[in-house]
């Protein structure tokens, strides 16, 4: 199965020893275990209002997207990790450029492949831009404790908000959310992607739309067929899936901002 259908949101009680209980909230399940963390309980109370206010604005907010260095700055100063050169650009710049060409307010940035757990590139775009993205790191599972020395001070210092896991720490769980995601790699025809409109209608009818998520898979989409052309053919796909405006929306962005309470301000 595709990871359009798979970030799975569960439970993380399994995971209360290793980190302080009171930074977990939700978490996604899918070709990587995908954690979210929740916020202070005084910061989502006071963040509550405003983002239901926001909600209503109708932002678009892409679920999940990756960046890593331009062969300068690998160069200078974010290397890529041993034997993961990109094989196509994803600096932030070029991510900026698609992103206001497409309307996209904000995004969830997943730590790739290419920089391995090398988190210095995603934290420097973070401080840089911390109302415009959410950090999704990248969990060591190495056994002598450093791992989890990482992810302490990646959640803790740096702000990261989910954590993708190693698929064989899967915990089990009911509560779910699921990623309308990377669309290119699930259809079977060209762009627009319509013959998604079935697994769609599908996917809403059983978890609602307030439950799934529009991701992008950034920079794999921009020579399928662009990033402005990976939103076009979520709006489609839901449009021609008979989805009310309200539940396109959300797909489009409330359901992330949900999740995220307070982060996408105006």
């Amino acid at each position: 199965m595709s990871e359009m259908a798979l970030d799975l949101a569960v439970p993380v009680r399994s995971l209360k020893p290793l980190i302080s209980n009171s930074i977990f909230g939700q978490a996604a399940l899918g070709l990587g275990t995908t954690f979210y963390l929740k916020a202070s309980a005084s910061k989502m109370a006071s963040a509550k209002a405003e983002t239901n206010k926001n909600c209503v604005r109708g932002k678009t907010i892409d679920s999940h997207l990756h960046i890593w260095a331009s062969p300068q700055e690998a160069a200078d100063t974010y290397p890529y990790a041993p034997g993961q050169n990109p094989t196509l650009p994803g600096h932030l710049d070029f991510l900026l450029q698609y992103m206001e060409e497409a309307s996209v307010d904000g995004a969830l940035i997943v730590q790739p492949i290419h920089h391995k757990f090398d988190h210095s590139l995603l934290t420097s775009v973070l401080k840089k831009h911390p109302t415009k993205f959410v950090g999704c790191c990248l969990a060591n599972p190495a056994e002598d404790g450093i791992g989890v020395k990482q992810l302490e001070g990646l959640i803790l210092k740096d702000g990261y908000r989910a954590v993708r896991f190693n698929p064989y720490l899967w915990p089990s769980g009911q509560e779910v959310y699921v990623k309308f995601s990377a669309l290119f790699r699930v259809s079977r025809l060209s762009f627009p992607y319509q013959d998604l409109v079935p697994l769609l209608a599908e996917v809403v009818s059983s978890f609602g739309a307030n439950r799934v998520m529009w991701g992008s898979d950034f920079p794999f989409v921009v020579p399928e067929c662009g990033y402005q052309g990976a939103k076009e053919a979520a709006s489609l796909i839901a449009s021609e899936t008979s989805l009310s405006s309200s539940e396109v929306e959300w797909i489009m962005g409330k359901t992330v901002m949900q999740l995220f309470q307070g982060q996408w301000l105006p």
